[in-house]
């Protein structure tokens, strides 16, 4: 097993005991993804760490737009409920970027896709291929499209 699936099988187990249910389901709830992954496609495999990380930021993203979701349907103690357990998953993840931190990784982006030859707003892709590596899983594309829009527009 991998060392971050044992930690959320670890974390489960501790959130039973100390009767935190929120916790408790929200751990459930991932590590069924996870087991779900693992055993889709032709042949079972074990997940590495990457892939199991790759799974929490997808839940973790399921949580934000639910949570987008039930606010713009009245439902506040739902979407509630749904940013309590997407602050249990970002525990897991790595620390996010700041705007900053973001924004100087996109500036030398667009500088290195200029000096290439890319322009203008259809330097988007360029741009994001030269970001998406550096970035990683520390900002959500979203973000990052939405960083590299502007300082190409702007």
């Amino acid at each position: 097993m991998t060392t971050l699936k044992s930690k959320l099988h670890d974390d489960l187990t501790a959130a039973i005991k100390a009767r935190d249910e929120l916790t408790a389901s929200t751990l459930r709830l991932t590590l069924s993804a996870v087991a779900y992954e693992e055993t889709s496609g032709k042949v079972a495999r074990e997940l590495s760490d990457d892939e199991v990380l790759k799974v929490i930021v997808r839940e973790a993203k399921k949580r934000r737009e639910a949570a987008e979701a039930f606010d713009k349907g009245g439902r506040a103690d739902s979407a509630e409920r749904e940013r309590a357990e997407g602050e249990v998953l970002a525990g897991y993840l790595p620390q996010q970027l700041s705007d900053e931190e973001l924004t100087a990784i996109v500036a030398d982006a667009v500088a290195e896709a200029k000096a290439a030859g890319a322009e203008g707003p259809k330097a988007m892709g360029a741009v994001m291929k030269i970001v998406k590596p550096k970035v990683g899983d520390r900002a959500e594309g979203g973000r990052v499209a939405a960083a590299v829009k502007s300082l190409l527009v702007g």
